[in-house]
């Protein structure tokens, strides 16, 4: 199981990023999907779920409005659209995948690299 984080990158206050999760796709199909990020010194925080196959993912309340997260189920790949981007954003962003099929609740077991994004 491989998933490939790419998109992160230098931005102002005020500015957007998309960042991408390509995976294959028996880890795409079936499985949940997320996105987390972790600012040094803090834990590791939730920002969106995909539960297995559903094109609606939850994502954390905090970054509602700001932060949509999709799916390309042609391309095995996960988005994270982030806009209006604050310096407390800044982070390393992560995409996981839980590898049992169709778990009612997501225990994630694998990690991609991260994809850095600084807000300044």
């Amino acid at each position: 199981v491989q998933l490939v984080e790419s998109g992160g990158g230098s931005v102002q206050a005020g500015g957007s990023l998309r960042l991408s999760c390509a995976t294959d796709a028996e880890t795409f199909n079936g499985n949940c999907l997320g996105w987390f990020r972790q600012i040094p010194g803090k834990e590791r925080e939730e920002v969106a779920t995909f539960y297995a196959d559903d094109d609606k993912p939850y994502v954390a309340t905090s970054m509602k409005g700001r932060f949509t997260a999709s799916r390309d189920n042609t391309k095995n790949t996960l988005y994270l659209q982030m806009n209006n981007l604050k310096p407390e954003d800044t982070a390393m962003y992560y995409c996981a995948s839980d590898d049992r099929p169709y778990a009612a609740t997501c225990q994630y077991n694998t990690w991609g690299q991260g994809t850095q994004v600084t807000v300044s």
